[in-house]
């Protein structure tokens, strides 16, 4: 819709391509692009899951088909065939998958999608062997203002870059462990502007960038681009 010039504004988890730069400036329309943000991506199970640890490289056998039983990764588990499950077949998320985590090798065909974010949420609480894909602003609890927890409908798993993960190596996506770059699966989050005037949407990008805007940004859990986060020394339990 942007390319289109249908909308002056988009948020997106990348910037635009050489091309897509190309065809805007024909249009007479020069983009600006600016970070906003910091995302996660959260990896999350059923609570009846026993398992809530896993390394890169298990995630990557997974999301290319080479494992798909639980008892590959975790000897001895009773899950079965394992269901991962993203909230889209078209999203940002898919897209991280194959470019960040498959370094542009295909998916598995077996993998599912739902409609929406809350429906990975729905789907994994009542699926013991799935593992939902999904934005970290997603799982984080409602009643804690502080984001050091998360929903209790499902489990959030630790993610290790290491080849075999452990709990000492393996990081949950708290606020604290994306700024300091223990854990591993983050994305930039850009703000994609082409208004030509100073309207509604160079207005809404500016308030973004401010201060209360970052404020919002860091409530939601995300990293904000600009705004200092505050460090807190507690290590949770896996």
């Amino acid at each position: 819709l942007l390319l289109k010039d249908s909308v002056r504004l988009t948020v997106s988890t990348r910037r635009l391509t050489d091309a897509e730069k190309a065809g805007l400036e024909e249009k007479k329309f020069f983009p600006k692009e600016f970070k906003v943000a910091s995302d996660a991506i959260a990896l999350i199970v059923n609570r009846q899951n026993p398992d809530s640890i896993i390394s890169l490289k298990d995630l990557s056998r997974i999301l290319t088909g080479e494992v798909t039983e639980w008892s590959e990764l975790y000897p001895g588990s009773k899950l079965g065939k394992l269901q991962l499950v993203f909230d889209n077949p078209n999203s940002s998320t898919v897209r991280y998958a194959i470019d960040s985590i498959c370094r542009g090798r295909p998916l598995a065909g077996s993998l599912h999608a739902q409609k929406s974010n809350a429906e990975v949420i729905d789907f994994v609480s009542q699926s013991p062997s799935a593992i939902g894909v999904i934005g970290v602003s997603w799982v984080g609890s409602e009643s804690d203002s502080t984001n050091l927890s998360f929903s209790d409908r499902v489990t959030v798993m630790a993610v290790s870059r290491e080849e075999k993960a452990t709990e000492q190596n393996s990081y949950k996506p708290f606020q604290a462990y994306m700024a300091l770059g223990d854990y591993p699966l983050m994305r930039d989050v850009y703000v994609i502007l082409t208004d030509p005037r100073s309207g509604l949407a160079s207005g809404f990008s500016t308030f973004l960038a401010s201060d209360r805007g970052q404020r919002i940004i860091l409530r939601a859990g995300l990293m904000p681009a600009t705004q200092n986060v505050r460090i807190v020394n507690v290590r949770d339990n896996l």
